[in-house]
């Protein structure tokens, strides 16, 4: 609120934590969003799907122009989980094969691995074995923290050399796990109890997926879609697409997944966009991620390049053979020869 008493944004204890900044004396605006306004009348799906849109996960709640609340990303899991969905197994939402890193290998490994795929959580294993976890919050709070002694008015958090800290040095050596078979009510309750944003799904210590909170709101913000096909949903951050650029996306992603259409039956296509702050000719440098939710699978693909509309198409370029050398596809006679192409034998 301002002095006014009017609302302009919304700050969060993860975003000053990720700051960098001497919080002693950075102002508040400085690290402000905006947010999308909602009111009590809406409902649980389509909050969730803003809070992806938005890449904000608590949105103020107003009636009648007055702030009367705050709704978070746990609280509408919570509520979900609650109804009929929460029966569900684990299996049907979590990521399944995430990506690992040996623990002797550095943390800039770990975090080029985050940048690469667009995850904040990567299971830790040795010899093959899972033996710790790191997210993008533990790199935070080891690698950025204040240095002790610092003098007040310098710059907080200056970067320490990581390249050869390994992953064994910072990572979490309690990893809770759960079984693909629970329920996700299960999965939940155990994410709320710990005070933990992820949990990976194993089975006789081998690691089959992961599941956070993430992997909870993409399906929920599906569950008012009655019709079924597929369609597609965008998250952005620190860059604008415009009607146009958006557009474009949706005519590519309509020509994609008509090649699809027949094994896939139906699902949604998650867009992930954010900039790195550079550029090139007035191009940014943006980050891609895709995520392809099917009632079969789940698929991932990501991309780094100038300029949104050539990124995407690198991105969705790379889902394409992906698809193609899956399971779901491989045996299927209708794109046998795409996969074979794929694989460089036709």
């Amino acid at each position: 609120m301002n002095t006014k008493g009017e609302y302009v944004g919304i700050i969060t204890r993860k975003w000053v934590i990720r700051s960098r900044l001497d919080q002693s004396t950075t102002k508040v605006k400085t690290l402000m969003r905006s947010a999308p306004l909602i009111t009590p009348d809406y409902t649980l799906t389509k909050t969730a799907k803003l809070m992806i849109e938005s890449g904000i996960r608590q949105l103020p709640v107003f009636k009648n122009e007055k702030l009367v609340g705050l709704i978070t990303d746990e609280k509408i899991i919570e509520a979900t989980i609650m109804q009929q969905w929460g029966n569900n197994l684990v299996e049907t939402i979590m990521t399944k094969n995430p990506k690992t890193i040996e623990s002797n290998r550095s943390i800039g490994a770990v975090l080029n691995l985050m940048r690469e795929f667009g995850v904040s959580h990567i299971p830790i294993i040795t010899n093959g074995k899972l033996t710790g976890i790191i997210s993008i919050q533990d790199i935070i709070e080891n690698i950025y923290k204040p240095k002790i002694g610092q003098k007040k008015g310098d710059f907080s958090g200056e970067k320490v050399p990581i390249i050869n800290i390994p992953a064994k040095g910072i990572m979490n050596k309690i990893v809770i796990t759960i079984s693909s078979k629970e329920k996700i009510r299960e999965a939940s309750k155990k994410m709320l109890n710990h005070n933990i944003s992820s949990l990976i799904v194993t089975k006789n210590n081998k690691i089959l997926g992961i599941i956070t909170k993430l992997d909870f709101l993409e399906p929920i913000s599906q569950m008012e879609d009655k019709e079924k096909d597929f369609s597609i949903q965008f998250g952005v951050k620190d860059v604008s697409i415009s009607p146009y650029q958006k557009g474009i996306l949706l005519e590519e992603f309509r020509s994609f997944i008509k090649k699809y259409k027949e094994a896939l039956i139906a699902g949604t296509l998650f867009v992930y966009i954010k900039t790195h702050g550079k550029s090139h000719k007035n191009e940014p440098l943006v980050h891609c991620r895709l995520q392809l939710r099917t009632v079969k699978s789940t698929f991932f693909s990501s991309s780094e390049g100038y300029g949104i509309e050539s990124t995407f198409r690198l991105a969705l370029d790379r889902l394409d053979r992906r698809l193609l050398r899956s399971k779901e596809m491989e045996n299927n006679p209708k794109y046998a020869k795409d996969y074979l192409n794929t694989m460089g034998l036709f």
